[in-house]
């Protein structure tokens, strides 16, 4: 295991460092989401004023009624975008980006001390209402012994990510996902699970099991926001934005829109880049209707996970600093509005 703190300074994914990343705002307002099975505070910061887009309806209502406007009027105000860090506790690559875009926000520059002026002035022409929640499973976070996984073998991120059966054998993915909740089933628990051992991407999401799921689907439901992206890492896969399943084919389109900028801005680079095309219909086995789905049925928002390479010590390793600008140009374009047509 590298010293990741000593390797890569502007690597900072620990909570002390989300912490004195939100103590220190001075521009964004800090506010409460809710607490963790394990009893941990769940904290995030918003910019820019919080819009009132005219509600009379919840979305389901609005659909109902033939328009989603009396759920979210959104002609002629700011959109609302969010960022959701680290559903799984281990997949350190977006809390990374995240601390260093609250960094670029609060003071113009990351934690290499250099400006990223299409983020800054990206945010300043559009003028959003950017909702970020830098750690969100903490539980998780708390139980992982790296601040990375760059550099560490696919074994480490197996065992600190899905954890170990009594046995001792790695649980591995996607078989972790066989028993949920997972903990009484487990030796090791790892981080990607909360506290009670639910998997917060996979939670019963009409009738909630675990309390971080209730506290941030309320506060999607409360915002409203247009995109939402939820920041993963995929072991040393090629970033990609996912097609989610289960919603309308103008929201696949739209990730595909924001994927697409994401992937020029990328390629402008000299990074690798991938883009998935518009799914049709699932076949069988049915794919999972996961929290970036409910987060569409919430909300109406275009909805995306971010799968990271995670630069393991194995084919198509990222270093962590080509990680960051990948995160980088997602940010980008997310304020650039790259999902409209």
């Amino acid at each position: 295991m590298i010293d990741t703190y000593k390797s890569y300074p502007f690597w900072r994914t620990r909570i002390e460092d989300i912490d004195a990343a939100l103590d220190s705002a001075k521009l964004g307002q800090v506010h409460v989401m809710g607490t963790s099975a394990g009893g941990r505070t769940i904290r995030y910061i918003t910019y820019g004023e919080k819009v009132d887009y005219g509600r009379t309806a919840n979305f389901s209502s609005a659909c109902g009624a033939r328009d989603p406007k009396y759920y979210a009027d959104r002609e002629g105000k700011r959109p609302t975008i969010m960022i959701i860090g680290a559903t799984h506790g281990q997949e350190l690559e977006g809390v990374a980006g995240l601390v260093n875009l609250i960094s670029v926000l609060e003071t113009g520059k990351d934690l290499r001390g250099e400006e990223i002026p299409a983020i800054t002035e990206a945010f300043k022409k559009n003028n959003p209402r950017l909702v970020i929640v830098p750690l969100y499973n903490i539980d998780g976070r708390a139980r992982c012994v790296p601040d990375s996984m760059v550099e560490e073998p696919p074994e480490s991120l197996r065992h600190h990510g899905q954890g170990n059966w009594k046995d001792g054998s790695l649980c591995g993915w996607p078989e972790c996902k066989m028993i949920h909740p997972i903990k009484e089933a487990s030796g090791f628990l790892g981080s990607y699970f909360n506290d009670d051992g639910i998997n917060l991407m996979h939670d019963n999401f009409f009738a909630p099991m675990a309390e971080e799921t209730k506290a941030l689907l309320k506060l999607v439901d409360e915002e409203a926001p247009e995109c939402v992206v939820g920041l993963h890492g995929g072991s040393n896969s090629t970033n990609e934005l996912l097609q989610p399943d289960y919603v309308p084919t103008y929201i696949k389109e739209g990730v595909f829109r924001l994927a697409s900028d994401v992937a020029a801005r990328q390629t402008a680079r000299g990074l690798k880049t991938h883009v998935n095309p518009v799914k049709g219909e699932a076949g069988y086995p049915p794919p999972s209707f996961n929290l970036t789905t409910a987060i569409h049925h919430v909300c109406g928002a275009v909805s995306s996970t971010y799968e990271s390479n995670e630069g393991l010590l194995a084919n198509n390793k990222f270093t962590a600093e080509e990680i960051l600008l990948h995160h980088y140009c997602l940010f980008e374009s997310m304020l650039n509005l790259a999902w409209r047509e």
